[in-house]
């Protein structure tokens, strides 16, 4: 399967929710339910995870239908934002703070971009 990179510069395709859509898996999509509803305090159904990947036009699970880093790469027209001239911003410093696997993934990116 080709890695999907979200804008933000997680792997999509690394993603439990990702993989359950794609393989239309039940049990993986109520055992996320029940271990996200527990860790981010905020209860979830099994039938709420389904997503087709960040870059994708098709469903999104949870926060990043409305995520600002999305929206700014799209805007913009880029595959993700290591492909920005303005990386890294404002919107993604906060987020990689908490993602700095994701970091690298951009960093990477950018660098292959200067190519």
């Amino acid at each position: 399967m080709k890695k999907i990179i979200a804008y933000c510069g997680l792997i999509c395709t690394d993603c439990d929710a990702y993989k359950a859509t794609q393989n239309n898996d039940n049990r993986l999509r109520q055992e996320l339910a029940a271990k996200w509803s527990k860790e981010y305090n905020h209860e979830m159904k099994a039938e709420e995870i389904n997503c087709d990947g960040c870059t994708a036009e098709g469903r999104h699970i949870g926060y990043c239908s409305m995520c600002q880093v999305r929206s700014c790469a799209q805007e913009k027209g880029v595959k993700n934002c290591g492909w920005c001239g303005d990386y890294s911003c404002e919107k993604t410093d906060a987020f990689l703070k908490m993602a700095p696997q994701a970091k690298k993934t951009l960093d990477a990116v950018k660098q292959r971009s200067k190519l």
